[in-house]
Formats: structure tokens, sequence, C-alpha cells
């Protein structure tokens, strides 16, 4: 009996619902949008679903092609300085110049592959100055027997220090051998370039380059006037050597050498010759946890002019200790010597010896930042009182940077 009065309410419950929805169909479709009832109407409907999906695609912002882009660098080097002296001897285009805040630089940096033969590279900086173009040239990428060429505008390659700009600097300023030897803003220029790559078991490096000296970028060929070129010699020539050992897991060696030769301001009679020797040589145990790195830096340079009928010889140079402590900190000395000549038309004032004592320490918030704070003494000896001075720089990077030369 329970069994049937179950299936008797199942019936029951099943008719009530049947009605239910009997009722409810006519309400829903009169709810419901009438479908299309001749080809025109579908027609309308279709170009309104194509414009419908045409909107939404245009709404979606073009993404560029990164591999045609080129890889870009913003780099800020600025300076609150403080000199015991107003005239400080500060000489360098990118030196703090003055007591207070200093813009050393704002360099854009660009650079990118052009096609498979040709890299370029530009550097315009922003500094003291104004704007100026410091580095635009072409640079192959695909030439035989272990041979490359540039062509542009380029430091030149002498020494050690002046192929590189100031963020790769182990001080704030640049050593004062190479701002009276090669100019305030060192050696470069428009020219061409060739290097070649020897073939043997160690690395090993000629370079020779032609570039247009001035009086800012070829100080000791072009004289504060300038120089106009009538011949091939009267080119600014640097020829360059270096060499690299890897004397065992923990110490490397790096030496080079360096010339460079051309004609004076007054180019039938002016002839100079600027020698120069740099060593590098760095500790760095692989198998410490913090990174530690001891190296020694040291550059000499020696000049020879027959200047307005005068023999001017004179030198210059400077040995520095930098320490890694650890990826965030880093300490340094710098010794600077250099002799002066009497009656240098570059130099009227520098007619003695001059020696400068540098000290630094340096903060890595991070590697697109650092905070160095350096302090010096200056000692020329034409002088009654050494110049003191104080420094604290700020460095930040953003953006994509190569990495700098060993």
């Amino acid at each position: 009996m329970l069994r049937i009065i179950l299936s008797r309410r199942t019936v029951g419950s099943s008719l009530l619902l049947a009605s239910l929805m009997f009722l409810t169909l006519p309400a829903i479709a009169l709810a419901l949008p009438e479908a299309p009832t001749d080809a025109a109407a579908m027609a309308e409907l279709e170009a309104a679903l194509a414009a419908d999906a045409s909107a939404a695609v245009e709404d979606v912002p073009p993404v560029a092609d990164s591999s045609l882009m080129p890889k870009m660098a913003l780099i800020f080097d600025g300076t609150a300085a403080w000199f015991s002296d107003r005239d400080n001897l500060q000489a360098g285009g990118h030196d703090p110049y003055r007591t207070g805040f200093n813009l050393q630089q704002l360099e854009l940096h660009l650079e990118s592959n052009v096609d498979p033969y040709l890299h370029m590279q530009a550097n315009i900086v922003w500094g003291k100055d104004g704007v100026e173009l410091e580095e635009a040239f072409a640079q192959s990428t695909a030439l035989p027997w272990n041979l490359q060429v540039r062509a542009g505008k380029f430091l030149t390659p002498f020494g050690r220090l002046n192929p590189t700009h100031p963020h790769a600097w182990s001080f704030v300023d640049a050593p004062f051998a190479l701002t009276k030897m090669l100019g305030p803003d060192g050696s470069r220029g428009l020219g061409t370039e060739v290097a070649w790559l020897a073939p043997l078991p160690w690395f090993l490096e000629v370079r020779a380059a032609a570039s247009h000296p001035d009086a800012e970028t070829g100080r000791s060929f072009a004289g504060e006037d300038g120089k106009t070129v009538g011949t091939l010699y009267d080119l600014l020539w640097t020829g360059n050597l270096r060499q690299f050992f890897a004397l065992t897991d923990d110490w490397s060696l790096y030496v080079g050498v360096s010339e460079q030769q051309g004609t004076g301001p007054n180019r039938e009679a002016d002839t100079t010759q600027l020698y120069g020797a740099d060593v590098y040589l760095r500790w760095r145990p692989v198998d410490d946890a913090d990174r530690l790195a001891v190296s020694l830096q040291a550059e000499g340079l020696y000049r020879r002019r027959s200047w307005s009928g005068q023999q001017l010889n004179d030198w210059a140079g400077y040995a520095q200790v930098v320490a890694d402590l650890n990826p965030h900190w880093q300490v340094a000395v710098r010794d600077e010597q250099g002799s002066g000549v009497q009656d240098d038309p570059l130099d009227p004032l520098w007619t003695g010896h001059r020696q400068r004592y540098t000290a630094q320490v340096t903060w890595f918030p991070s590697h697109f930042a650092r905070i160095r704070l350096q302090g010096s003494a200056d000692i020329p000896s034409w002088r009654d009182q050494p110049i003191f001075a104080g420094m604290l720089a700020l460095e930040t990077v953003i953006g994509a940077h190569g990495a700098h030369a060993y």
C-alpha cells in the first residue's frame, strides 16, 4: 500500500510540473527576439556582428617588433662637491668643477646590430657645456682573418682609461695625466680604426686608428685654435697593442702600450709624439662567496713636442688600488704624479711637479646605482697651499647597457 501511495504522489508531481511548463512557455517565447525571417534581415545581422569584431581588434594596441629596437640606456652622474680653492685645477670635461652641485653627465646610450655585417653604437651626453655627440660609429662584425673595422666618431684606443666612460671609472674624476696629455674629453674624434686579434694561445690585439684632432679631443696636437689638416700626417695617428694573461684561476694580468703621432698647430714645424704604457693586475679568488677582488691599475704617459721652435718634454701618470669587498662595497686609493715645463703654450702655469692623492668608498645599492664618497689632496709645486676636495657622487642607470671591457 505504501508503494502505491508513493507512485501516486510521483505521478501527481509530474503532472503539476508539466502544467506549469505549458503555462510559462508562451511568456518565454514572447520575451525572446524573433529570428530573422528573410535573407535581408540575416545579412543585416551578419554586418552588425562583423562591425563589432572589427572594433574589438582596433582597441588592441599594436606590439612593436623588439628585434628591431636598439638597446637603450640612460646614465646619470651628479655630484655635490667642495673645494678649498675656487681655482681647483679640475680640467676634465666630466669632473666636478665647483663647490656645490655638479652635473657630470647624463648619457643616452644606444646600440644595435644593423645587419649581419655591421653593429652601430651612439652616446649622446648632456653636461655642463650642453648637449654633445660623444660617440657614434659603425663597427664590422663579419670580416675574415680576425679583423675588425670601425668608422665614425669614437674614443681612440690609447691606454686603458681613455676608451671608457665615467660610469666605468673607479673614481669620481679623471686622472690629471689624461686631461693634461689627451684633453678634457679624452682623445677622440672622427676617423677610422682597424683592429686585428692575433691567433695565439693568449689574448693579443693590435689597433691602429686615424682621426681628426681638435682643441678639445686632440690637445697635444691641435692647440687652442684647432688645426687645419693638409696632409695625411696632419691627422692624429694612434697605435695600441694590448695583451691579457690568465695567470691562475685567481690571478689575471693585462698589459698595453700605446703611441700617438701627429703635427702641432703650426704643422709646417711642429710635431708631437705621445707614448703610453698601462697595466692591470687583478686578484679574485674564485671560491670566495663574497666575490672579493683586489686590482692594481697604473698608466704612464710621456710626451715629446717641437712646439713653436721649442723642445718640450713632460710626463704624467697614476696608480690606483681598488678593493671590491663584496657586491655592495668598494674602497680605493689613487696616487697621481706629473711634471711641468717652462713656457708651455698648453699649460703656461704648470711649471713644476704636481701630485694628488685620492681615496674613495662606494656603496652599491644594486647593480644599477652607486653612491661614492671621495676626498683628495692636490699639491701643485707652483701653489703656496694644497687644494683639498670632497665629493659625494650619485650614479643611476636604467635600460639595457652592455658589459664593460675587462
